[in-house]
């Protein structure tokens, strides 16, 4: 093996690791010593060595999750016209999301992960630095323009709702999954289209005077 394959290896048992024990213990209690031993390294020093700190390390998590979802987001907004209806854009939002821990294999940790990370204000801001595909960028112009009834910061709080639903709903299918067995037929793909219906009425509700 080289030596830049080996690098890459341990990246990613790095990487794997980290997601795991910081979705099933919390980050504020996981050392990188820790994700180190669990990664199967020798070295004490392995996280700092690949990624520098921990909160590289978390970068490198949310960018390696965003890629995976990214493809099939930018294969979903290829198929749109800029007539798009509210539905498809919420698809695109939703399901690029609920779908990439769907084929991941399981157990899966990531939702769980990202739940912590949107819930602390230094790393949410690394979340929001890294949402800046340009598939995600027409989904929220495709919201604004299905939407345009909506006042600006009308928009922008239902924006933010969504987020936090979308991230929580499949934050607790995952520890229901990793506790026991899902409720017979639940699904990712029954989650997500959960999500979708809720989603598209939450943009739909009326706005009080």
């Amino acid at each position: 093996m080289s030596q830049p394959e080996g690098r890459g290896q341990a990246r990613t048992l790095i990487l794997d690791a980290a997601e795991w024990l910081f979705a099933e213990h919390g980050i504020s209690s996981v050392s990188n010593r820790q994700i180190g031993a669990a990664a199967g390294q020798g070295n004490t020093s392995a996280v700092g060595y690949h990624f520098g700190s921990k909160d590289e390390l978390i970068r490198a998590l949310i960018r390696r999750f965003d890629a995976e979802a990214e493809v099939l987001r930018a294969a979903m907004v290829s198929q749109l016209g800029d007539s798009a209806e509210l539905r498809e854009w919420v698809r695109c939002l939703v399901l690029p999301y609920s779908d990439t821990l769907a084929v991941r294999r399981p157990p899966t940790w990531y939702a769980r992960l990202n739940a912590q990370i949107m819930a602390d204000p230094v790393l949410r801001k690394v979340q929001l630095e890294e949402a800046v595909s340009a598939s995600l960028q027409r989904v929220i112009r495709g919201l604004e323009a299905s939407t345009a009834e909506l006042p600006g910061p009308v928009f922008r709080e239902r924006a933010l709702m969504a987020g936090h639903i979308i991230i929580q709903t499949c934050a607790d299918f995952e520890r229901g999954l990793a506790d026991a067995a899902p409720a017979r037929g639940k699904t990712w793909r029954k989650v997500g289209s959960g999500l979708v219906d809720a989603l598209v009425g939450l943009w739909s509700a009326p706005v009080s005077g």
